[in-house]
């Protein structure tokens, strides 16, 4: 089905119908402001709630729960009944004075952190941003002669300043988001840990609703925001002369590739943001959390969150700047990566460049997925509520399984509407005559198999990742009992079932590169990402609602509030523990597909269509070995420096229990903030060796050593960081969960000796499910991306030794 062509497009059959792009867009822009408004309302049924507790318990389980005095907020029917002596013997004003006090610490510590890491990111994206134009600008292939398929990247000429010019823009605009995005879900994570607390007073029902709101506005603002953000961005863009169609002269035929290589920089920019925000936050909360565990509870044996513990407010802020603005961060360079790779492997598509608004398809996957996502939450707050202890985790696992359910028919639907009945990618050098029955011809149904494949994967590796990390299932329990024999088998124990958790998600993201890349090539990848991430509000949704309720449980027992109150916020936590653990599953198999589909958006770009990239180059397999290295050095860099700041922090606390005594018995305050300063200083300092490497890594390797060296190392370092990574944080949450699970009275409970294993474990698995697991997804997106943007750049000034070196005539 192929044929040799003189630079001409030959006649085809475009099978399109009606006003695709006025459609298209119309979803993208309803979907992308409904879920900003739904943030908005979701922030508003927030903002009526009370932050003084009532003070009259005298209800009973059959009545109706009436409203407090204080609080225009509407009890629901169905509410359970509301906690009988909250205070816990306290009085009323010492109570109120003791939430406000608290919460305002871990507020203002949030607060200063993301301004100092702010700073950083800003001055970053300034420098980069300048290598950014430098490197884009002077690749010299934006002539008005390029780009077809008879001439490849290599055979382009003419200046690409001024792209460099919007690339940057593109850059500024991503970054400037990533940084909104985690300041936006800082915010209302902070703004919600107290009102949380309050509502577990009044009832289970009500204290869930409260957290699962607050992970709801950061969850569907970052969605709409980031889907406006970007189809905005593409529409001015596209009204410059510098990508309008008819800058090219008659033998072009990818008018739309230099548009979409533009775009690309808008993921570069979430992607490295996403970095700081990643190790960043890592290294603070995991310097605080294991200072506060090493001297709190296994030294002195206060209880978490004890008040004493003057690293406990820092561990508290820890929980927002980490599972909060860095998971933000990341899950936005996620989806701002995988639409750019879509829309730079569909401009390859003669058929799909057709029509505008079937290019857009892309974007008009997660505008649906907005959609259905806004639907689900209601379940979860007005039909399946919270009822009690055994209702918390079934209800945040409906809300994954049904967001995927009502998607399905969904975008079989937009699958069918958006695009064509068959289309084909053209290859560099020879020109393919799309058929219908061709070998080479994608269809839209593929296509629908292809987003069907990521998004009942991600789903099927959320639910893995909870069976290994739920208290509620064997593996986890296993470990716990392994607590025994001490520490070391139980931290032995959490290792294996970290390994074993990695088969079945792997096998699930094999299978779905090998169907999507059967049926629709590297663009079938793209979009398995995508469906994987379509239900992205959802799954930030949850993820947010864990770091809450950690920090509403983290209130109560600082302002000394009842065990009954501590007992529904633990509950809520360990519910969070697993949903964190889900987010985690799914941030890393998203980054995989992501990491893939860049991967093929920059082989397409050097030239690499038509014959792919041979593995048994030279040199390409030596950088394959290189690439698989980066991860295991990448987490030894983050690994130790949570343990340097870590010990600082250790060293610290100690200092204030011995000079302090009065710390123990009541009589003196700790002093939070030198904890709160170094965690901040440790965490900025030490994120910058992590992120250089990452950043550095594929710029050096393509300049000095060619874009095939460059291939082996993105391909070797994908391969190792995915399952490092499901293992990393599937160890880690396996270990917390153990922790909990003693301490709901199992293995002789809390202060046993049992108890005192899983501690060590805990603390051993914080740094590993918290940073450097996590941010392993960074290292795979943001390497790919970078090497996407500069890849043109790459093949014209790369230094000339490494071309050759990579086996392939110059």
């Amino acid at each position: 089905n192929k044929m040799s062509s003189n630079g001409t497009s030959p006649t085809v059959s475009i099978p399109v119908s009606g006003d695709g792009e006025g459609a298209a867009l119309a979803v993208i822009f309803v979907s992308s402001v409904l879920g900003m408004l739904f943030a908005l309302y979701q922030y508003f049924l927030i903002s009526r709630i009370s932050v003084e507790v009532d003070t009259k318990y005298d209800k009973v389980a059959t009545e109706p729960e009436k409203t407090n005095e204080n609080s225009t907020e509407v009890a629901m029917e169905g509410e359970t009944a509301p906690v009988a002596d909250p205070l816990h013997g306290q009085t009323y004003e010492t109570t109120q004075e003791k939430l406000t006090n608290i919460s305002s610490a871990i507020s203002l510590g949030a607060k200063s952190f993301l301004a100092a890491e702010y700073k950083i990111c800003a001055v970053f994206l300034v420098l980069f941003g300048i290598l950014v134009v430098c490197l884009v600008g002077s690749a010299d292939h934006c002539g008005t002669g390029a780009p077809s398929v008879e001439k490849n990247v290599t055979g382009r000429d003419g200046s690409c300043w001024s792209l460099g010019g919007f690339t940057l823009i593109a850059f500024l605009i991503g970054g400037l988001v990533s940084m909104l995005s985690g300041y936006i879900g800082m915010m209302i994570a902070v703004y919600t840990n107290v009102r949380t607390t309050v509502e577990a007073t009044r009832g289970w029902t009500r204290a869930f609703n409260a957290a699962f709101r607050g992970g709801a506005v950061m969850g569907f603002a970052l969605s709409g925001l980031a889907l406006f953000i970007l189809v905005v961005l593409i529409l001015i863009f596209r009204t410059n002369s510098d990508f309008s169609p008819d800058r090219f002269d008659e033998d072009s035929q990818f008018v739309y590739l230099f548009l979409f290589e533009v775009i690309a920089g808008y993921g570069l920019g979430g992607s490295s943001i996403a970095l700081f925000g990643r190790v960043g936050g890592g290294i603070y909360t995991k310097a605080a959390d294991v200072g506060a565990d090493l001297v709190g509870k296994v030294e002195k044996g206060i209880p978490e969150d004890d008040p004493r513990n003057p690293a406990t407010i820092a561990d508290n802020v820890g929980d927002n700047v980490g599972d909060v603005a860095g998971m933000g961060a990341d899950l936005f360079g996620s989806f701002a990566e995988s639409t750019c790779a879509a829309l730079v492997l569909s401009s390859k598509s003669l058929q799909l460049q057709a029509n505008f608004g079937t290019m857009l398809f892309p974007l008009v996957v997660s505008a649906f997925g907005i959609l259905c996502c806004i639907l689900t939450t209601f379940i979860a707050t007005h039909l399946d509520t919270v009822k009690g202890k055994d209702d918390v985790e079934r209800v945040l696992k409906i809300q994954l399984i049904f967001s995927t359910v009502i998607l399905t028919p969904v975008l079989a639907g937009a699958s069918r509407a958006f695009l064509p009945d068959f289309f084909c990618f053209q290859t560099d050098g020879e020109l393919v005559e799309c058929l219908e029955d061709g070998d080479e011809t994608s269809t839209w149904w593929g296509a629908f198999i292809c987003i069907m494949c990521g998004l009942w994967a991600g789903l099927f590796t959320g639910l893995i990742t909870e069976y290994y990390t739920s208290h509620s299932y064997t593996p986890v329990r296993e470990v716990a009992g392994s607590s025994e024999t001490g520490a070391a088998t139980l931290i032995i124990y959490g290792l294996a079932l970290g390994y074993k958790s990695a088969i079945i998600p792997i096998f699930l993201l094999a299978l779905t590169i090998f169907a999507s890349f059967f049926l629709c090539g590297l663009y079938g990848v793209a979009l398995a990402a995508l469906g994987m991430l379509s239900s992205l509000s959802i799954g930030l949704t949850i993820d947010v609602y864990g770091p809450i309720t950690d920090n509403a449980g983290g209130i109560a027992e600082m302002a000394e509030l009842g065990e009954e109150i501590r007992d529904i916020t633990d509950t809520l936590d360990a519910a969070g523990n697993t949903t964190a653990a889900i987010g985690k599953g799914f941030a890393i198999g998203s980054a995989a597909l992501v990491s893939l589909s860049l991967f093929g958006a920059y082989a397409t770009n050097i030239g690499a269509g038509k014959d792919g990239i041979d593995i048994l180059q030279p040199i390409t397999f030596a950088f394959l070995l290189i690439g698989a290295m980066l991860p295991y050095w990448f987490s030894a860099l983050t690994m130790k420096s949570v343990g340097i700041a870590a010990q600082e922090m250790v060293e610290e606390v100690r200092r204030q229990f011995k000079e302090h005594p009065g710390i123990m018995n009541g009589t003196e305050k700790p002093d939070y903030d030198e904890c709160i300063k170094i965690s901040t200083n440790a965490s900025l300092k030490e994120m910058v060796a992590p992120g250089a490497l990452v950043m550095l890594s594929p710029i050096l390797t393509g300049y000095l050593f060619g874009v095939y060296a460059l291939a082996g190392l993105l391909a070797g370092s994908l391969v190792s960081a995915v399952q490092m990574a499901i293992s990393s944080s599937n160890t880690g949450g396996a270990w917390d969960n153990a922790k909990k699970y003693i301490e709901q009275g199992n293995f002789g409970g809390k202060g046993s000796d049992c108890h005192k294993a899983a501690v060590v474990g805990d603390t051993v698995g914080d740094p590993l499910k918290d940073t450097s697991g996590p941010a392993l997804n960074i290292l795979m997106k943001l390497m790919a991306i970078i090497s996407l943007v500069f890849s043109t750049s790459f093949v014209s000034g790369a230094v000339p030794n490494g071309k050759r070196w990579a086996g392939y005539p110059q």
